[in-house]
């Protein structure tokens, strides 16, 4: 108690008040180690050798306090003294005792033995470093002792990020590293700095003694992270990490800078590195445009084709607060062989349209504006079709008649066997680009000649964090503190990184030949009711339910919207074939030929423009025999969801 009391009151010193106390604390220690190394030397605490010598006493100080104060031995903060200043208190030293031995040669004094000398050194840096290591260890036990409690954390990973990251907690006070975790046998049973590092599988033996787990492994792959998190959850503890390596290096945040699990880093693959051979042909150097621009796979798009070098890059979107959004973020990271235009407009506007690709020469189109949201097109259902399917008839046109390289539509897995109107929606873009590339091979082989524009679409399922993403929507409910709706406790869904998606969609458009439909590998699909609660869990709170009724979050089934479905597919009526790529597949399905689809699309436009509901719907039925209308017959009512939830649980 002593000993804390005396820590507190160096806390309450002003610092020239601690600075003096260091300079009395050297003015002793210096005339003790000049003693000590005669006495160690000879054996004996007071020799004639010594008594000959005991000009060293006022000459040490006279010297030694001077060269500290000179060299900067008290301007450091006691309580972050590390290993680095224990080396530059050696270095002091060893000047010290060279100036102590020329004083002696220059002056004909007598000298003590040349051993005594190394002894010297040797305690003079001894006592001057363990005294100020004695401080910084007390004042650092005094700081991590507040008021509230403690919390007994593990680290998980015994790397360098996880050394730092208790370095960091050791200085902050507000957590006991109690042991180490780390799948690398040559580190157990070893310490750090005296703390144990133990197999993974010790956390199950430990975990009544821990309040939480901090993970410190920085590059962790998706699959290894989604394993921990799943072991540490299993014992109902707390888990953390530290930010990851890009957030680290380029100094937006410190090692220390705990935070939540995001379920991002837990849905999908381990990421796949691109092939480079498949990312800038026919974009570096080249003018490409974007329709939707402003949306969450569109703007994902402009970021990557920006970093590919394009001589100029047009932004097409209707939405002006997203252009703008989009156009300040980009400008910064232009290169500077690259020019950005942001044009505000409709896909759906063919004079708009074939002037913009024909000023700007264009070669390059990636087709991403959409309207996605299955309820709104549901309920909108002319602006939908308008929208997906009109647009894409309009770019493909201009792309035919003026010659471009490349058009790619940015498709779903929503417009295989659909339920809804986006989904049929999407499903007539795609036979509209299949009919228009069937359009340009036949010309070019009636001309005798290769086909000029190649069309493909690029056909995905969810991607994370997207506008109406169900991600973005339970954590906002959860922060609300409940319920957490979900429309079927068995519905499932692929989901992809809106970057991975993005960088798969530009290798796959150098892998087009035209009228390809490509399938992007989406990995295993997942429960959506298994995905509320593990976002429940990696927020610190637990589930409610009937066999829980204290927990924080009750999970509430509303039944399934019109048009939804319980899983999506990614192929029709076709076997898909490898690419070069792994995670890209080819499918080669059933089209509706130019002569045929045109026609219908002209009466489809034409009750599109009378707003014409029925006609439209009934001319999508049509043309896209899958899409049922009315497909929400027989989906579970809210009333009955409760029971719906308890009977998946079992």
């Amino acid at each position: 108690m002593a000993i804390r009391s005396f820590h507190f009151k160096l806390l309450q010193l002003a610092p020239l008040s601690r600075r003096l106390l260091l300079i009395a604390t050297d003015a002793l220690l210096i005339p003790l180690a000049v003693w000590l190394s005669f006495w160690l030397r000879l054996a004996h605490p007071f020799t004639a050798t010594f008594a000959a010598s005991l000009w060293l006493l006022p000459a040490a100080l006279m010297i030694g306090l001077p060269l500290y104060a000179l060299t900067g031995q008290y301007k450091g903060l006691t309580r972050y003294v590390g290993s680095l200043a224990f080396y530059r208190i050696a270095g002091r030293n060893g000047l010290l005792v060279v100036l102590l031995a020329l004083t002696g040669l220059m002056a004909r004094l007598p000298l003590p033995p040349r051993s005594s000398w190394i002894l010297l050194w040797i305690l003079l840096t001894v006592f001057t470093g363990a005294v100020r290591f004695a401080l910084r260890d007390g004042l650092l036990s005094l700081q991590s002792k507040p008021l509230r409690g403690v919390s007994r954390v593990a680290i998980y990973g015994a790397g360098a990020a996880g050394v730092q990251l208790a370095a960091a907690l050791r200085l902050a006070g507000t957590y006991s590293v109690e042991l180490f975790l780390d799948g690398d046998p040559q580190l157990w049973r070893r310490t750090i700095n005296g703390t144990p590092i133990h197999p993974p599988q010790v956390l199950r033996q430990r975990a009544s003694e821990l309040d939480q787990v901090l993970l410190a492994i920085p590059s962790l792959s998706r699959s290894r992270r989604r394993r921990i998190v799943d072991e540490v959850q299993e014992l109902g503890l707390p888990l953390l990490q530290v930010p990851s390596v890009e957030e680290i290096t380029s100094g937006r945040t410190r090692i220390d800078a705990l935070r939540p699990v995001a379920i991002e880093e837990l849905l999908g693959r381990d990421a796949v590195p691109p092939d480079l051979g498949l990312l800038g042909p026919g974009i570096t150097a080249s003018c490409v445009c974007v329709t939707g621009a402003g949306g969450s796979i569109g703007a994902e798009l402009c970021r990557q084709i920006l970093r590919l070098a394009p001589r100029h890059l047009v932004l097409l979107e209707r939405s002006e607060p997203s252009l703008y959004a989009i156009q300040q973020e980009l400008q910064p990271l232009l290169p500077p062989t690259t020019q950005l235009t942001a044009v505000l407009g409709s896909a759906a506007d063919a004079a708009l349209v074939e002037r913009v690709l024909a000023d700007y020469g264009v070669q390059v189109v990636f087709h991403a504006a959409a309207y996605k949201h299955v309820p709104l097109v549901e309920a909108n259902p002319l602006q939908g079709l308008e929208n997906n399917v009109l647009s894409t008839r309009v770019l493909c046109g201009v792309a035919q008649r003026l010659g471009l390289q490349q058009l790619v539509l940015i498709s779903t897995d929503k417009a295989v066997r659909p339920t809804n109107v986006m989904g049929a929606s999407k499903r007539l873009a795609e036979l509209v680009v299949q009919a228009s590339a069937h359009e340009i091979a036949a010309s070019a082989l009636n001309g005798g000649r290769r086909p000029g524009t190649r069309l493909a679409m690029v056909r995905f399922g969810n991607v994370l964090g997207s506008s109406g993403s169900v991600v973005p929507l339970f954590r906002r409910q959860i922060a609300a503190g409940g319920p957490i709706t979900l429309t079927h406790p068995e519905i499932i869904r692929y989901f992809m990184t809106i970057p991975e998606a993005a960088q798969l969609v530009l290798q796959a458009a150098v892998l087009a030949e035209g009228g390809d439909v490509f399938l992007l590998d989406m990995g295993d699909p997942v429960r959506i009711k298994d995905l509320a609660e593990q976002m429940v869990r990696l927020s610190g709170l637990s589930l409610r339910d009937a066999t829980h009724p204290d927990g924080d979050i009750e999970i509430l089934c509303t039944g399934l919207r019109p048009g939804e479905k319980l899983y999506e597919e990614l192929l029709i009526d076709a076997e898909s074939e490898a690419t070069a790529h792994p995670l890209i597949y080819r499918a080669r399905e059933r089209s509706i030929p130019p002569a045929e689809l045109w026609p219908q699309l002209d009466a489809l436009q034409a009750a599109i423009t009378r707003q014409d509901v029925e006609a439209a719907l009934a001319q999508l039925e049509q043309l896209v025999p899958e899409w049922q209308r009315g497909g929400d017959a027989g989906n579970p009512k809210a009333l009955d969801c409760v029971q719906l939830v308890q009977n998946a649980d079992r």
